[in-house]
Parts: C-alpha cells; structure tokens; sequence
C-alpha cells in the first residue's frame, strides 16, 4: 500500500518512493512502517495463489481420471441434443418422416432408377400458414423436369424446395410435406440458381451460369441431384436456348436426375418429343393478374404475355398487332394449351369429387357396421338376463316338484302327474339366442387367404383357409366354418400367402341340453362324449352348461376337470 503525497512534502514522512504522477506533482510512498506489513501481506497473497493452483491441479488430475467416461457422456448428450433439436425443428415446421429409397432398376435402361415423391411440399423457410404446397414426383418414364411459367411464378422456390428436402431428409431431418412422401439418397445435390455476376472476377450473368454448370458437369454422375435456374440465359435468346437444349441431352444420356426452370419455350416442345424428359409448369390467375405457385407435372407453361397487357390496359390495336407478328402455330399451340389446362383441372376436380364421395361412402359404412353391432350386442345382453331369469324362476319350480315327489312317496297317479309337470317344465326350458341377421356388406379390398376376418354371426374373428367364389372358409379357433364374403370384415392383412387346405364344413346343430349327466361311466367313456357335448353346445349358442360327474374315488372327476380346463371353447369354469 502507498500514500500519494505531494513532491514538496516527500521528505516528511520516510519510506521508498514507488511512482509518481504524469505531472510530477504528487509521488506515491509507502511509509517505512508500512513496508514489513506489506511484505508479509504480498507473501500470503502468493501462498494463497499456490494453494489454489494445488487445488485445481488436484481437482484436474480426478477429472482426468474419468476423462474417457466423461468424453462418452458429452457425447452421448451432443447425439441426445441433436435429437431433441430435430424433433423441435419438425414440430416448428409439421414436418413427417419421408421414406427413404433405394436406386431401383427401371425397365429399358435410360432411367437411373431416382425416386422423388413429395406430396404438399414445402419450402422450410416460408410460413406455414401462407406457402402454397406443391406436389413433385418422378415415375419410370422420365427423371428429367423442365419448368416453365411466368417470373415470380414459384419455379426457382420450386427448385430449391426440392433441393432441400432431399439434403433435408438425407441428414435425418423431418420435412415438411405430407405422409407418403419418399425420396432417393442422392450421393451429390449440385443447383446453379440465382445471379452470380461478378465484377472482380469480369464474369456477366451468362458467363457465371456456365461457369457453374462446367464444374457441376465435371463432377455429377448417375446417382446425383442436378438442379438449374435459368439455364441458358443471359445471352442471346437463339444460341441459349441451343446451349440449353444440348446440356439437356447430355445430361439425358449420363442419366443424371435434373430439374430445371427456364423460358425458351423450344425446351417444352424438347421437354414435350424427348423420352426421359417432362414438362411442368407454375399457374398464373388471369382474373388478378399474380401467379397461384402451384406446380403442375406434365403441363408446359403458357405465355401469357397478350392476356397480361390487356388486362392492363394496353391498347387492343397494339395487342392485335402484337399478335399478328407471332405465328399462326404459335398462337394455335396456346389456344391448346389453354384447352388441355382447363381439361386437367376438371379432371383433377372430378377425380376429388370422386375420392371424397368413396371417403364419405366408406364412414357411413363403418358407422352402420358399428351401429349393428352395438344393437346385436344390446339384444344379446336382453336375451340373456330373461334366460337367466327363466332359468332361476324353472330351477325353483323342480325344487318344489323334488319336495313334493319325496313326499307322495310311490303313489302311481302323483308319480304320473309330476312325471306330466316336470315334461312341461322341459319345454318352458330357455331356447338359445338366436342371432340377427346382419345385412351383408360388400369388403373394403378383395380378401386373400390368410386374412383375419371378423364374423359377425360368432362374434369372433377368424383365418381365411379357402375362397371359393362368393364363400370363404374361415378358422375359428379349432373349428372352420363357412361363410358369404358380405358377412366377413377384413382385420389385417396376411404377411405371406397360405396354403391352401382341404375344406371341412361344420354343420349346425341342434342344442344338447343345459346339462351332461356322467355318473356310472369310465373316464375312457366320458372324455370323447364330453368333447362332442362341448363342440355341439358351442355351435347351437349356449352360453353356459351343467356337466355331473359324481363323487366316487374321484378319478372321473379330475378327468372332467382337467379335460373343461384346458378345452379351447371354454372361457371359464367352476365346481
């Protein structure tokens, strides 16, 4: 510590001179009394310092004891991290999970075997709630698609939403399209898009375009991604549109993937005579003048060039006159292709209509289906608390005919009257529900063997064995039976086809009874009875039945058991 003391007066307090001030004025000294003090203050400070660097030494030597756990934990969070990110970023943006395809071998050998499936794609930088989705695919008769369409239209957004879903779904990333969207693991995405003129390096438009192009050509090979903006232009229309047409064909036979957008309309009539190649073009609204950006695959583009001046009010002799210096062909092919939108759009209408009345067709279906089943179920529950009624009300009656059949003794004409009550009382005896006929109802998708069915008259499902015409047989658990395809609801598919067994019908049966009486038999006796008891109880409906075995040594009794608990048509049972 120091005393700041004014020059004149230095000599008037003893002690080592430190600094002084930029003016000379005033110089700062520590007083002699001060200075033992301030030795033993700086000593503590670098004890302190020295203890801290123990410390810290220590505390690093034990972290790097567990360097390579702690290495794998940050690891393990960064790839956690990562993945709560993508799942965010899929939220934020309602994207899906594409389908990613292998390259596939394509009849005729031009096609590189590419797949591009995007359905309500999306550019992932655009809002939501105001990008109008457009649906991009490729199919085996081309994998080349030539945009055309008015400026603004959406063609160059077209591109690099195509571009970068693919980079998109390639690094794990969820795109924002709609299910059903599939694309291929492309090896190299190359794009030329945007103006890249430069003044430092003397490059016009048209020169950066091709300087782009000459690298990506010089490095693309059947498994990439080319995508071009304007290709060909910024020079003279008739030599750009020439260069076009030929790095088209080149690129058609190294069998390169490509998108591009242009304007020379010779590329839609290349586009229009080339196998392998395809038009497609973005919307423009006459009525108000601005494009729609939606994408149309298999359309060229209009010009709309005479329509959009007249609607602005330019003269309509200057139109006319306009008109009359393009060709007749010309004017005649737009008149087509007015003609060939319009029809699209129709049958692009219907074919909704079509879709959403097959939707609306197949719920109310679904409902009526539910619905019956929902009365079948309600009657059955009816039915069987009134047998169950029935049931205790008869069991009551045959106590009291016990009762007095124990009191008359042998008296012949008591013995024949209750013989004549207890006959009447078996014919008051419940009947099994009988089920409703449900209406028959034509299945969703064609049946195959090995489906699982529902069958609506056993309230079960089943496995399909056969289908012979408008039959099925069906598997119920241990029993086949069959049925009208109209009564069976498909449940699942099968993974595989069955083979095909020999058709055993079951016939329907009469009810056996509500009880088995077995006392007095052998076990060798009463196991293949009670089996048949069983199977004709289950097929006549029965919910419930009495089986008597007796007492004895007890031998029948847990033949009866074991055999009623391990049976497949019992659910339960109890002594």
């Amino acid at each position: 510590y120091v005393i700041p003391l004014k020059a004149d007066f230095k000599g008037r307090i003893p002690g080592i001179v430190h600094d002084q001030s930029a003016s000379g004025a005033t110089v700062f000294i520590e007083p002699i009394s001060t200075v033992a003090l301030n030795n033993r203050w700086r000593e503590l400070q670098l004890e302190e310092e020295r203890e801290v660097q123990r410390i810290l030494a220590g505390l690093s030597n034990l972290v790097a004891e567990e360097g390579e756990f702690i290495k794998r934990t940050v690891e393990a969070l960064a790839e956690l991290d990562l993945a709560f990110a993508k799942a965010k970023y899929a939220e934020e943006i309602e994207g899906v999970e594409p389908k990613l395809v292998a390259f596939r071998k394509v009849a005729g050998g031009l096609h590189p075997g590419s797949s591009i499936q995007l359905i309500k794609a999306r550019h992932p930088l655009l809002d939501p709630a105001t990008v109008v989705p457009v649906d991009v695919h490729l199919d085996d008769d081309y994998f080349i698609i030539v945009i055309t369409g008015p400026n603004t239209g959406g063609k160059t957004v077209s591109l690099k939403t195509v571009g970068l879903l693919s980079l998109m779904a390639q690094c794990g990333l969820a795109i924002p399209a709609a299910e059903g969207s599939a694309l291929s693991i492309f090896s190299d995405i190359y794009a030329d898009i945007g103006d890249e003129q430069s003044i430092e390096q003397s490059l016009s438009t048209f020169s950066a375009h091709i300087t782009n192009v000459i690298n990506i050509l010089g490095q693309a090979e059947e498994r990439s991604l080319v995508l071009l903006d304007d290709l060909g232009a910024g020079t003279a229309p008739g030599e750009g549109s020439a260069i076009a047409r030929a790095l088209l064909s080149h690129l058609l036979r190294r069998r390169i993937t490509t998108f591009i957008a242009t304007h020379y309309p010779e590329l839609k009539f290349y586009a229009h005579t080339t196998p392998g190649v395809e038009n497609a073009c973005v919307e423009f609204d006459l009525e108000t003048l601005s494009p729609t950006y939606e994408l149309s695959i298999g359309l060229p583009g209009r010009s709309n060039a005479f329509a959009i001046a007249r609607r602005l009010g330019l003269s309509p002799e200057i139109v006319s006159q306009a008109e009359g210096l393009v060709s007749p062909e010309s004017l005649e092919t737009e008149g087509l292709l007015a003609e060939i939108k319009q029809a699209h759009r129709e049958a692009l209408a219907s074919q909704e209509a079509a879709e959403a009345a097959r939707r609306q067709v197949e719920n109310l279906e679904r409902e009526l289906r539910q619905e019956l089943a929902d009365i079948e179920r309600t009657r059955r529950e009816i039915l069987s608390t009134a047998r169950e009624e029935a049931k205790q009300k008869l069991e009551e009656v045959r106590v009291e005919l016990r009762k007095i059949r124990a009191g008359l003794g042998l008296a012949a004409v008591s013995q024949e009257w209750v013989a004549q009550a207890e006959d009447r009382l078996a014919s008051l005896e419940p009947k099994p529900i009988e089920p409703v006929v449900q209406p028959r109802f034509m299945p969703q998708k064609p049946l195959r063997l090995g489906d699982t069915v529902w069958v609506a008259g056993l309230q079960a499902t089943g496995e399909i064995t056969e289908l012979t015409g408008d039959e099925a047989e069906v598997q119920v658990g241990s029993f086949r039976i069959r049925a009208a395809v109209g009564d069976l609801e498909l449940r699942s598919r099968a993974a595989q086809p069955e083979v095909r067994e020999r058709a055993v019908s079951v016939p329907r049966v009469a009810s056996p009874g509500l009880e088995l009486n077995l006392l007095g038999q052998t076990v060798e006796e009463v196991l293949p009875r009670l089996d048949k008891y069983l199977n004709d109880a289950y097929l006549a409906g029965l919910p419930q039945v009495r089986i008597i075995h007796g007492k004895g040594t007890g031998a029948l009794r847990r033949a009866v058991r074991d055999f009623v608990a391990s049976h497949p048509l019992v659910a339960s049972w109890r002594p």
